[in-house]
């Protein structure tokens, strides 16, 4: 889905509009294909193409490089504060560009969050890189594997802040929901809330598997088969367990909750409660996007 092309979008559009207007009587492998190239590129909200670095489609390739950065031992100030700053850089984009567009934000507001997000990342992995040398009644082994997961701290906390900063207006205004058809049915905070709940809460899964088995694999191969070797050797070392971890877990941790989702109309606020489609028919189920 990378190399989706607007040749190609412009196709799937075809595809799937003759299958909504009845032309394509059933699910072809061809319609299968034509959605899941939509789903990847195209923002469900506007139907505009996604840039690509900042695509769910690209999004184990895009977090590689500074994933590698920020779990590279050693850093230092400067070198966390950079690896910090670049990795909330690519959430915020990532964010905008993926969000619900129910209420977009403003540039000023947009680059509130930013600050706030970089100053939480920033300041989690300063304080604790500060504080765990200074841990009392823990040994010099198990300060080195706190401190490897510094990073995953640091990460999970600003993602969280970032999450609820950035679509704070959602929760307080409510994000529009859809029926099958596709038509507004209207805007619920309730679906904001959970979209964005579980959203803050993918933050954490999706980080878990990258930042957490990596670091402490490589403690225990600094101990053994790395040991003694060059830096070089051991960034490529930690450059594959990253690469490994993220291509067979991220997959499955970004699968857990669905960018499209769908809920109850009766679990919603009670004036959507009743609402018809535009056939007269009842209403049981809403769609909305989650947003990423």
């Amino acid at each position: 889905m990378l190399l989706t092309t607007e040749k190609d979008l412009a196709h799937a559009r075809e595809i799937i509009s003759a299958y909504r207007h009845g032309e394509l009587k059933e699910t072809t492998p061809e319609f299968w294909r034509a959605k899941k190239q939509l789903d990847s590129t195209v923002h469900p909200d506007t139907g505009k193409t996604v840039l690509l670095p900042f695509r769910m489609s690209s999004n184990v390739l895009s977090n590689l490089v500074v994933t590698v950065g920020m779990l590279t031992p050693g850093l230092g100030t400067a070198g966390t504060v950079f690896w910090q700053w670049a990795n909330q850089s690519l959430n915020v984009a990532v964010n905008s560009a993926n969000a619900n567009k129910s209420h977009p934000m403003s540039t000023s507001q947009l680059l509130t969050n930013y600050a706030a997000a970089v100053t939480a990342s920033c300041g989690v992995a300063l304080g604790l890189n500060n504080l765990v040398p200074r841990l009392k009644n823990i040994s010099p082994h198990s300060k080195l594997i706190l401190g490897r997961l510094v990073p995953f701290a640091a990460v999970v906390s600003a993602g969280i802040v970032n999450v609820f900063l950035m679509r704070g207006n959602e929760i307080r205004k409510g994000i529009s929901v859809f029926d099958s058809n596709g038509d507004e049915v209207g805007k619920s905070k309730k679906a904001a809330f959970m979209a964005v709940g579980e959203t803050a809460l993918s933050r954490v899964i999706n980080a878990t598997p990258t930042m957490v088995i990596p670091p402490l694999i490589l403690v225990r191969l600094q101990r053994g088969v790395l040991k003694g070797k060059s830096l070089g050797v051991q960034t490529l070392a930690n450059l594959g367990l990253i690469s490994v971890t993220m291509f067979s877990a991220l997959p499955f941790a970004l699968g857990i909750f669905p960018q499209r989702q769908a809920i109850h109309l009766n679990k919603l606020e009670p004036e959507l409660h009743g609402k018809k489609d535009k056939d007269g028919k009842p209403i049981e189920k809403v769609y909305f996007n989650r947003g990423i």
